[in-house]
Order: C-alpha cells, then sequence, then structure tokens
C-alpha cells in the first residue's frame, strides 16, 4: 500500500500507529495523556494529532504521540467527544481545527489548537430542548464534525443524541435537523469527489443527503435487524459504494466482552448486504472503526478489537493485515481512528 502514510487508533491510554515499512507492517504503542475517546491527524503536519479525553481536555501532539501537551484556552469543557482538521481550510498556514463536546459545543481553531472561538449559535436551534444522550439523559454532545471538502464555509455536526445540524458560514448560524434524517447521529461522511453526497450512520440506521443537507432520506432496507450503525466509509471513488459497521444494539457494539457486530455494504442503491469473506466471527468483534482510501479507489479500513482488516475489492473481501497484535488489544474499545 504506497499511499497510506500511517493509521493512527486510540485504545485505552495508549494511541498506536500503523504503517507500512518497506513489504513489512509495524505498529507501534505510545502512551497518552488519559484515555482519547477521540482522534484527528493533520494531514499537513506529519506527526501532528489531536487527542480529546472525556474529563481531562484536549491534548496535542507533534510527534506521532510520543509527546503530548494540552491544548490551549478557548475550549469551555473538558469532555472533548470529537475532534477533526479541516481537509481544505487553512489560516496562517494552519488547518483549522474542529473540537466538539460534553455538553454540547462546538469550538474553532485557526492556530493549531493554541486559541479556540467558541460557536454558541449551535445551541440556538429549536430542537436543542429534545437533545438527551440516552445513557446521561441529563446531557448531550457533539458526537462527530463533518466540514464539507467542498465548502469551507460550510460544516455538518453530529449531536447524539440530536440530530444532524448544519452552518452555511463556518459555525456561526445554523440549521435545525431536516425530516428523515436520523437523530441519533454516530458519524457522517461526505464523498471527496462528488459534492453534496452526505451519508449518515446512527442508531436508527442509515440515511443519506445528496442535496448537502438539505434533504434527507432513510434507507435501512437490508440492515435488519443491525439496524445500529456506528461507523461508515465510503469508496474514494464510487460514490454509491459504502460499508457501515453494525449492531443489533448499543449493548452488543462497544464492549468486547459482550460484543456482536457485523460489516455491511451496500452499492448502486441496492439494499444492505452483510459482508462475511476474510472478517471475524461476530461475537466478540466490537464495533469498527472504518475509513476508506483517500487515494485508491476500492481500498477500505476496519479495525476493532481483534485487528485492523483491509479491503482492496471496494469492501465485498477482506484480508487481515499482518500485524503483531498485542493481547491487551483484545479486550478494548477502539475509540479513534485516523488515517493519513
Amino acid at each position: 500500500m504506497k499511499h497510506l502514510k500511517s493509521l493512527y487508533f486510540s485504545a485505552g491510554s495508549s494511541v498506536y500507529e500503523i504503517k507500512k515499512v518497506g513489504q513489512e507492517w509495524v505498529m507501534k504503542e505510545r502512551s497518552a495523556p488519559d484515555v482519547l475517546v477521540s482522534l484527528a491527524a493533520d494531514p499537513a503536519r506529519l506527526g501532528r494529532l489531536y487527542g480529546g479525553t472525556f474529563d481531562d481536555g484536549l491534548w496535542i501532539s507533534d510527534d506521532s504521540g510520543e509527546t503530548w501537551k494540552p491544548a490551549g484556552s478557548g475550549i469551555a469543557h473538558n469532555r472533548i467527544m470529537s475532534v477533526v482538521v479541516s481537509p481544505t481550510e487553512e489560516v496562517n498556514r494552519y488547518r483549522v481545527v474542529w473540537a466538539g463536546t460534553e455538553p454540547s459545543g462546538l469550538f474553532r481553531s485557526e492556530d493549531g489548537g493554541q486559541t479556540w472561538t467558541d460557536c454558541p449559535g449551535l445551541l440556538d436551534l429549536p430542537s436543542r430542548s429534545t437533545w438527551s444522550f440516552p445513557p446521561r439523559p441529563h446531557t448531550h454532545h457533539v458526537r462527530w464534525i463533518e466540514p464539507d471538502r467542498h465548502d469551507e464555509n460550510r460544516i455538518f455536526v453530529g449531536i447524539e443524541l440530536g440530530g444532524v445540524m448544519k452552518s452555511e458560514d463556518k459555525g456561526t448560524h445554523w440549521e435545525d435537523r431536516k425530516p428523515n434524517s436520523q437523530y441519533d447521529c454516530h458519524a457522517l461522511t461526505i464523498h471527496p469527489q462528488v459534492a453534496g453526497r452526505i451519508y449518515e450512520a446512527a442508531g436508527g440506521g442509515y440515511a443519506e443527503s445528496f442535496d448537502a443537507g438539505e434533504t434527507w432520506q432513510t434507507f435501512n432496507k437490508g440492515l435488519e435487524p443491525y439496524n445500529y450503525l456506528v461507523n461508515i466509509a465510503v469508496d474514494s471513488r464510487n460514490a454509491d459504494t459504502m460499508i457501515a459497521s453494525a449492531a443489533e444494539g448499543p449493548h452488543a457494539a462497544y464492549d468486547p466482552s459482550r460484543a456482536s457486530t457485523i460489516l455491511v455494504r451496500r452499492e448502486n442503491g441496492g439494499p444492505w448486504t452483510r459482508v462475511y469473506e476474510g472478517l471475524p466471527e461476530s461475537k466478540g468483534s466490537a464495533v469498527f472503526a472504518l475509513a476508506s482510501e483517500p487515494a485508491e479507489p476500492g481500498v477500505f479500513y476496519a479495525i476493532n478489537n481483534l485487528g485492523l482488516y483491509m479491503s482492496h475489492d471496494a469492501g465485498r473481501t477482506w484480508g487481515k493485515v499482518p500485524v503483531e497484535w498485542p493481547d491487551h488489544l483484545k479486550g478494548k474499545r477502539i475509540q479513534g481512528l485516523a488515517v493519513i
């Protein structure tokens, strides 16, 4: 795989880097300042990572996780549930970084995380009074942040549990969730080559938009009983081919000791189908974090507690990447994934 520079993921209180050196896959484990529940890598600054913790704020590394420092001031809450580096927007030679919190808040940095500005308009939406995260019903959080790579003024956030919200002016003003989208949003992605095409994985299944989030439709045919989707990835060249990680519900998704999850695939507007070949048995298999290879069509990555898996045929079949997998990872949930 000549295009992959590094694949980073977090599990427990460590961050891991996997890359191919010559013909050999190697993985390095490095200590994180705390359990990282969110992770992002800056493709313009190799080695720059942003890691969000549940109670100890946001941390930054410039050496692929060898050392960490706390991010600068301006983020109002210590629970950093999501973080993303803009794929396109740069200010003063820094890629713009976004961080989402619990309770729900969205913060923007234009100087590599040294200072942050709030986007309080997100909390003015009419639906806010209905937002509630079932395990902690008194609160809610920004589970996902998706800047639009086709329009740097547009950004989407997924509130768990609240829905998909959209801003057309870099987070100043917001549009509320739309009918036929899913309100228990877990993940969003935008196709790199097809403007307006957005994909949502959610607790109630799958939803998509073809017009930059103006209208949505839910499509769950073939998913039952695995309607609980956690992550989604789309083929970098084919907007009609996608994969998603699925479970029958949250109880079976995250904790490896009781997990039972699968991968599902959809192409050309057809029904979802389960993928088997090259993947582990569902029992004991926690939910996969997913990514597509931007530079190579048909290549996907799926990683969970049992290993890193790769597909070269648009998600139809898979193979386990031959990297030494520590036993202690088999009992861990993969919390964040970043591919550059």
